[in-house]
């Protein structure tokens, strides 16, 4: 292929995958077609097809796209405090809590994927499962790195706190318990575990 057929073919899928994100996040990923898919990206039928196998690959496609959004916001945010693990915690749950409360907030792509998608084998859901193995092994290092007398119990509580917070966020909306309740909940889940180290250390 030529160097001007690669930079068409790339962005016939970039336009592909950004009509995708957006309509499977806004509407549903079941309620959007590949037709929607189409007509919203300007593209012909053919250059999808020649992109993405399917609708399920499109699918992971759109979620791996969304795990790289999420991780490249996860760093930024913990990048504000270098070296800090409590720190990074708190300032990781604000964040969650601001990002719940934005008006075109729609809950989380992953979690909303989990519940369209029963089947395990789904690529989506496959996706969606190592966005969430990821996002529990992060926390339990920054668990470890607070000094936590249980890095795997603190991490797990924090994850439920978070999944927790993102559904809020989804049902209630802007009023849901994201904005404070959150990062307040955090703090006390991770004194409390770094406390029980300090008793059993002492």
């Amino acid at each position: 292929m030529g160097l001007m057929q690669d930079q068409a073919a790339k962005s016939a899928r970039t336009r592909i995958l950004e009509a995708a994100a957006e309509l499977f996040y806004r509407e549903g990923i079941r309620a959007v077609g590949i037709d929607a898919v189409i007509a919203h990206s300007g593209v012909a039928k053919m250059s999808l097809y020649r992109n993405f196998a399917g609708k399920d690959e499109l699918v992971a496609a759109f979620l791996e796209y969304r795990d790289q959004i999420y991780w490249t916001w996860w760093d930024k945010v913990t990048a504000r405090h270098p070296g800090d693990a409590r720190g990074q915690i708190r300032a990781i749950f604000e964040a969650v809590g601001k990002r719940t409360a934005n008006l075109d907030y729609r809950g989380c792509p992953f979690i909303n994927t989990a519940v369209e998608f029963p089947d395990l084998d789904h690529p989506g859901r496959i996706v969606a499962l190592a966005n969430k193995l990821e996002l529990r092994k992060r926390l339990g290092g920054l668990a470890e790195m607070a000094g936590a007398h249980d890095p795997a119990m603190l991490a797990d509580q924090l994850l439920l706190l978070i999944e927790g917070t993102y559904v809020s966020g989804q049902t209630i909306g802007a009023e849901g318990v994201g904005q404070k309740a959150a990062a307040a909940a955090a703090t006390v889940l991770v004194e409390a575990a770094c406390a029980e180290r300090r008793a059993t250390d002492s």
